[in-house]
């Protein structure tokens, strides 16, 4: 479902996710996230002809109630793939790669610029699988700066292959951040967005995505 892929969309249908019992109204959109009204309208009416949205269509008492979100995120998984996203190979050359990410953005102003994914993000949660691979999603507006001015501040050395950190320009410019989470100092993206990263992804992804729905659901957590 083309609707899937849209960065706007996306924002939408997150937020409903995240709120999955509220009645939504296309200005709450507007308001709360800046997706303009008629853009909300329209991804809304789709939502509700693909079977994904209920609640009261026209009236005073008009709203927008997320149903099937399962399904939706089914739908999901078909439409989208970790390979959309512009990803930028690097080598670092010692084991502390994590600590100094870090350190590079607590000194910026705007330290959540940043936001890990992949098995890097998900073993923050899962501890599932043993990789040396460093997967980082920059801000879309502000790629190009920050991840030069990274690969000078902690010596990164650009590879075709056999690297073990990526920077990653991500397909959707501000959906993949929405909801981004703090765990022991570091900025991971939301549930929602590891796991859809993983689920198509070629080492081991769908067997940890599944592992973290999994650990997510015995802590009574969410994906978003």
């Amino acid at each position: 479902m083309q609707i899937l892929l849209s960065d706007k969309a996306n924002i939408i249908i997150r937020a409903m996710l995240s709120q999955p019992d509220r009645k939504w109204v296309a200005r709450d959109f507007e308001k709360e996230f800046g997706v303009g009204r008629a853009r909300a309208a329209t991804v809304l009416s789709t939502l509700r002809a693909k079977g994904f949205v209920g609640g009261i269509r026209s009236g005073r008492l008009a709203h927008s109630v997320l149903q099937n979100k399962e399904e939706l995120i089914e739908e999901w998984l078909k439409a989208y793939k970790f390979e959309l996203n512009e990803t930028h190979l690097y080598y670092y050359a010692n084991e502390d790669i994590l600590s100094r990410l870090k350190e590079y953005f607590s000194t910026k102003n705007d330290p959540k610029e940043y936001a890990l994914t992949l098995h890097t993000g998900a073993n923050f949660i899962t501890h599932y699988i043993n990789t040396p691979t460093v997967y980082c999603y920059l801000r879309n507006e502000n790629f190009r700066d920050v991840s030069l001015d990274l690969r000078q501040a902690l010596d990164l050395k650009e590879l075709r292959k056999g690297g073990n950190f990526y920077l990653i320009k991500p397909y959707y410019k501000s959906a993949a951040f929405f909801n981004s989470q703090k765990i022991k100092g570091y900025n991971v993206v939301s549930g929602l967005q590891l796991y859809l990263d993983l689920y198509n992804f070629p080492q081991r992804g769908r067997e940890h995505a599944l592992y973290l729905l999994k650990t997510l659901k015995e802590e009574g957590r969410n994906l978003v």
